[in-house]
């Protein structure tokens, strides 16, 4: 089994005072990340810039919260998410995640900016449910783009009966 795919099934943490900090261009490449990010992370700094952000993207996040992160801050809006990420080392760590767009000077999105906190424990059992239930919608469909789309929907009713947004859901756990 390569690096890419390996779980250890350890959880890592960081302490609640500390920030992860990383910056992406505007197709999500790493263009900058703070030494919390590195260490929490495993990677050198070497090894993420330039990389995709979903080099640390763990197999139990479902696709579409990350559609739907993206669709949020292209329009040029934030947005909070509990993340699910992979070290390196194929550990995985929670975080609170808030993404916002970044300008130029002529006003267009130039990429993007992430902070990441620890989450509270409460909140990821409130969040995970929800995401295994997402996942296993996504697995259902041979084609990845049909199971991102069923679970998309889904998490939209969900969210419907809820009257909310995506992060003002997240925000109430």
């Amino acid at each position: 089994m390569g690096q890419e795919l390996f779980l250890s099934g350890r959880e890592r943490f960081f302490p609640e005072d500390e920030i992860i900090v990383s910056k992406t261009d505007r197709k999500g490449k790493i263009t900058y990340a703070n030494d919390v990010f590195l260490t929490v992370s495993g990677y050198t700094e070497a090894e993420l810039l330039g990389q995709p952000h979903s080099i640390i993207r763990h197999p139990s996040m479902p696709r579409c919260v990350f559609k739907l992160l993206w669709d949020t801050i292209e329009r040029g809006d934030e947005i909070f998410a509990y993340v699910n990420n992979r070290a390196k080392n194929g550990d995985n760590y929670w975080v609170f995640a808030h993404v916002t767009p970044w300008l130029d000077a002529a006003g267009q999105i130039a990429g993007y900016h992430s902070f990441r906190r620890l989450p509270r424990r409460e909140a990821i059992a409130a969040v995970e449910p929800i995401y295994r239930q997402l996942l296993e919608i996504e697995s259902r469909h041979a084609d990845r783009k049909d199971g991102m789309r069923a679970s998309t929907n889904h998490l939209l009713e969900l969210l419907g009966k809820q009257g909310a947004t995506y992060d003002r859901f997240i925000l109430a756990i």
